[in-house]
């Protein structure tokens, strides 16, 4: 398998490893729920999510900088923010000065996608859109990260149905989706996109007896014009006729009327039309025939294709008219449609999916997550990070206004200090936090006993920062169990002793778990 080297990468390819564990502080709450929108570096915050995320992340989408040369972004060509240049010559050293746009993209893009690859569940997948300046380094760089043999498709989506026509070569109208997963041996289900197929009525067969079906107020949609039509025969040029008992109304198009109409018993009794109601179904009512024809709530399902249907995923333009809707201007340059990320976010076809948008510019990622549950009655997560001083005002704005819940968090203190010691600045109950979940995988709830974090599975654990496991020690402990795991600086007793008393010790800090 061929890799791709640049200037810098010996310095980034285990840098995940390096990034500090930073904790996450609550900013406010917005309703109640597990959804988080976190304003931060990605870097940090990624590796923030590690403790409780580690392969949870059933489905990850992201929309990274395209690095065209001339974006506002703040890995830019010049280097120009001061957080890059700053992690630039931290990381890489002297040879940042050298770095070509693509060498600093790739500097950026390979940390966190390495910590995108850990967070993501052993049966998810990582959707990336990009084009054309980054798409060649991107695959190479995924298949060395995720694997080639966990290479699912590159998707074709359809960006504008109206390309800009001052290039003398071509009108680029299209960008790409690469999809990768976790381990593709493990995706039982591929959901794939629903059939467009309406379920119209068959007309073949033979004219079958008249029988009048009624249609409830307020629930046939149709194509037709608003307006009143007229009771009486309505012959659609088939020979094939259809009669309105009473009049019809047809506003904003809804019929708002009661219909009532002879029909074929076949396709349209009145048991059928209340049964497919009752199923979700949608009916609607196409010419002035007044054919009722049935859209299917459970539609028959094939595989997508390479190149993605804009009548499904829609394209910028969609995407501006959304943004518009919900502030009343235009507040963001080119976000992507929320149709096209619900359609991602439902490949897996989970219901329960916990998803992830690493660079979440307007919120697009939570919108469509918060859609799809509306659709399907699912219950879906949203984790969203951006970076920008917009996280607050447009990012979790949007999600507030189109009624979605979230806790807001900034980046926290780091848990170990420049010398790797256990921060001062960091209070003692979100040491206990951090430590009780790595030990047990279970939130911290505060104890009455001094140095307690929990009991799990017969096992106690303690912490006792700045003192040292002596005899002292052990007679402050009040709880009972089979199991003792301390952590102390030091310890001042025997193998024998710690043997009889079942205890294991951890030295702080250095055994304290690092992500």
């Amino acid at each position: 398998m061929p890799n791709l080297s640049w200037l810098g990468k010996d310095k980034v390819v285990t840098y995940h490893q390096k990034v500090p564990y930073h904790f996450l502080d609550k900013k406010f709450s917005v309703g109640n729920s597990e959804n988080a929108i976190i304003h931060g570096d990605n870097l940090i915050a990624l590796k923030s999510l590690l403790p409780r995320y580690e392969n949870k992340i059933k489905c990850i989408y992201i929309d990274p900088p395209y690095n065209t040369g001339n974006e506002n972004w703040i890995y830019n060509d010049n280097v120009s923010d001061s957080r890059l240049q700053k992690w630039l010559g931290q990381v890489v050293g002297k040879e940042g000065e050298d770095l070509t746009r693509h060498d600093k993209w790739l500097c950026m893009m390979y940390p966190r996608l390495r910590l995108l690859q850990k967070l993501l569940a052993d049966d998810g997948a990582i959707f990336i859109s990009i084009d054309d300046n980054e798409v060649a380094n991107l695959k190479l760089i995924c298949d060395e990260i995720f694997g080639a043999w966990n290479f699912i498709e590159t998707y074709f989506w359809e960006s504008t149905f109206r390309p800009d026509n001052s290039s003398p070569i071509i009108r680029r109208n299209a960008e790409y989706i690469f999809c990768y997963a976790k381990k593709k041996e493990n995706i039982k289900y591929f959901k794939g996109v629903k059939s467009k197929s309406e379920g119209m009525p068959s007309l073949t067969k033979a004219k079958e007896k008249w029988k009048q079906i009624k249609f409830p107020t307020n629930v046939v949609k149709t194509f037709l014009p608003d307006g009143i039509y007229q009771k009486g025969l309505k012959d659609n040029g088939k020979n094939l006729q259809w009669e309105l008992v009473n009049d019809v109304e047809v506003k904003d198009g809804v019929i708002i009327t009661e219909v009532i109409l002879n029909g074929h018993s076949y396709w349209a009794t009145q048991e059928k039309i209340i049964s497919e109601l009752q199923q979700g179904t949608e009916i609607w009512i196409k010419s002035e025939s007044f054919v009722p024809y049935y859209k299917k709530a459970k539609e028959s399902v094939s595989r997508p294709t390479k190149l993605l249907d804009r009548d499904i995923t829609n394209d910028y333009l969609y995407a501006n008219t959304e943004i518009e809707k919900i502030f009343g201007k235009k507040i963001f340059n080119n976000p992507k449609p929320t149709t096209l990320v619900s359609f991602l976010c439902d490949f897996l076809d989970d219901k329960n999916a916990i998803i992830l948008d690493a660079f979440a510019g307007s919120g697009t990622t939570a919108h469509a997550v918060i859609n799809l549950n509306k659709q399907d009655g699912g219950n879906r997560k949203f984790i969203l990070i951006e970076l920008n001083d917009y996280a607050e005002s447009i990012t979790a704005e949007r999600v507030k206004r189109v009624g979605g819940e979230f806790n807001f968090y900034e980046i926290g203190e780091s848990l170990f200090d420049e010398d790797d010691f256990i921060n001062d600045a960091v209070p003692f109950e979100r040491i206990c936090e951090y430590i009780y979940f790595a030990e047990t995988g279970k939130t911290f709830v505060p104890c009455e006993e001094k140095n307690l974090l929990g009991v799990d599975d017969d096992t106690a654990y303690y912490y006792f920062g700045g003192e040292n496991l002596s005899w002292t020690t052990l007679s402050k402990i009040k709880t009972r169990a089979k199991v003792y795991v301390i952590y102390a600086d030091a310890c001042n007793l025997s193998e024998d002793e710690m043997m009889k008393y079942q205890i294991h010790f951890r030295q702080i800090p250095f055994d304290v778990r690092r992500y």
